[in-house]
């Protein structure tokens, strides 16, 4: 059986990056800037439409869903989870297929063409959960639990929660079912970053009520502007994070 699956192994994800690219293609040819391709002369667009099947045409990615926005954010970042899928320190089986041969020069041009494209943000899906619930989530970004030693969203990911650059990604535009499985990733210790872990240490302090609040009031805010991240840190991160260079 282990070695009719290594077999199989290569067959099937040749078999899911061409089912992908063959439905990226059809979206991202029907996209308004596609024909000019002014933004994209090395076909670093062409080359990554098996990102956009899941992540949407251009990145951008939608509200309701579950797979996160790309375009925009801090290249550094996006840099550091295409390393930590690649080498497993994230475990997501069908995106590990498709990096597993690339190399850290060939993920950087992606992640530094992804952080390049700047598309407007969709409108957040209205929250259905009540005012307090999504109150406590609003203190938990902006105020922490000073009682436990968690810190505030806000320390880390920019007043704006728009992100930082190169290295901190924002928390605003991203769906809440994506917020809510990344954060019990870290709990369970299924997603690792470079150490020290700092998410993975914030994220053991949240109780599960904590993530539901946070998801949730995060998840219904309009994007800021175009959600740039920040050009930098307004103060000192209150805990180390070994995938922030100092």
């Amino acid at each position: 059986m282990r070695r009719l699956q290594a077999w199989l192994r290569p067959l099937l994800a040749g078999g899911l990056l061409a089912m992908a690219v063959a439905s990226a293609y059809a979206q991202v040819a029907s996209a308004p800037d596609f024909a000019a391709r002014a933004h994209d002369p090395d076909g670093m667009a062409t080359r990554t439409l098996a990102c956009t099947t899941c992540h949407g045409v251009q990145g951008r990615s939608t509200p309701g869903g579950y797979f996160p926005r790309l375009a925009g954010k801090p290249v550094g970042y996006l840099y550091n989870q295409l390393l930590n899928i690649r080498d497993g320190r994230r475990s997501y089986p069908t995106m590990s297929y498709l990096l597993e041969n690339l190399t850290d020069e060939y993920l950087l041009a992606m992640a530094e063409h992804f952080a390049s494209l700047k598309v407007p943000y969709p409108e957040p899906v209205p929250p259905q959960e009540p005012a307090s619930l999504l109150e406590r989530g609003r203190k938990l970004v902006f105020e922490g639990d000073t009682a436990r030693s968690l810190p505030a969203c806000v320390q880390c990911h920019g007043k704006a929660m728009t992100g930082v650059n190169p290295f901190v990604p924002g928390l605003l535009g991203l769906p809440r079912d994506y917020l809510n499985s990344q954060l019990g990733a870290w709990q369970s210790g299924r997603r690792h970053a470079q150490q020290p872990d700092c998410m993975a240490a914030v994220a053991r302090l949240m109780s599960a009520e904590d993530v539901s609040a946070v998801s949730a009031w995060l998840s219904a805010q309009v994007v800021p502007g175009d959600g740039a991240p920040a050009a930098r840190a307004e103060q000192p991160m209150p805990i180390r994070c070994g995938g922030v260079a100092r």
